[in-house]
């Protein structure tokens, strides 16, 4: 079997209130579930969610400065989450196209860069 990806990791802010505005973040408004930290990590404040059959991790750093960064989101329905967003105050920018992948960017609370696209031609 080839490589693949089994999860991404982002920075946030250390803390509780963070991990909460993450799971408010994440699952409240972009639709990903939390799923277990592993009890041998519960004190390195992690918080996990599933994303299809893959993770998405995000640990505590004082400052992050990964300019470029993101991950990227398939979505069903892109129209719809891109309104969501807006409606919750995070802005959305186009940027440039890629034929059959319309796509957009947003930022997390924290600053990571997301694009979130839909396979138009699969």
């Amino acid at each position: 079997m080839p490589p693949y990806f089994h999860h991404v990791s982002v920075p946030r802010p250390p803390g509780a209130a963070s991990a909460e505005l993450a799971r408010r973040f994440y699952c409240d408004i972009i639709g990903l579930r939390e799923i277990p930290v592993p009890s041998t990590l519960t004190a390195s404040d992690l918080v996990w969610f599933a994303v299809g059959e893959r993770e998405l991790h995000l640990y505590a750093e004082p400052q992050s400065t990964g300019q470029g960064r993101h991950f990227c989101l398939h979505v069903d329905d892109q129209a719809a989450l891109r309104e969501q967003l807006i409606s919750a105050g995070y802005p959305c920018g186009d940027t440039i196209p890629i034929p059959g992948r319309p796509r957009f960017f947003t930022t997390d609370p924290f600053g990571n860069s997301i694009e979130i696209t839909t396979f138009t031609n699969q």
